[in-house]
């Protein structure tokens, strides 16, 4: 017997465990959320063969059973995540202004006008307003704010 075999039979279902903090361990330096769902699977497994006796053979199934669970669940609930992040418009930040109110400091003349927004100033179109007139970004059309004046 190899000194792994005997490794192996004398850890029993606690080397179920070992491999799954391995994986744990794996995703933390190869990160990407794939060795996670397997080192999940295999703690699972190492729990049930830890309170019910079982062949090694059944142990593999689950194994591959709970690994294949696990990664369609995950990628189910990555994908909602993703979608509903507080990250949607990262790259996009004209579309995190709209619904945000600002108050003109000058006028937009000719349907054109710009808007100081926090550090910056936006070009943003809409209806011709005076300048002080509050006004709300409706859209975003390329990286001009479409506005309307707030009551209207």
């Amino acid at each position: 017997m190899t000194m792994i075999e005997r490794l192996v039979m004398e850890l029993g279902p606690w080397i179920w465990w070992i491999g799954g903090l391995l994986l744990l361990g794996l995703e933390v330096l190869a990160p990407g959320t794939f060795f996670l769902w397997f080192g999940l699977a295999a703690i699972l497994v190492g729990t049930l063969a830890i309170l019910i006796e079982m062949p090694w053979q059944l142990e593999i199934v689950l194994f591959g059973v709970f690994s294949i669970v696990a990664v369609v669940a995950g990628r189910m609930y990555m994908r909602r995540q993703g979608r509903e992040g507080d990250e949607a418009g990262l790259n996009q930040r004209g579309v995190r202004m709209v619904g945000r109110e600002f108050v003109l400091a000058a006028p937009i003349s000719g349907g054109q006008g710009s808007v100081r927004v926090d550090d910056s100033v936006w070009r943003v179109s809409g209806i011709d307003c005076p300048a002080g007139t509050r006004i709300r970004v409706a859209a975003v059309d390329g990286s001009t704010l479409v506005v309307t004046p707030v009551g209207e």
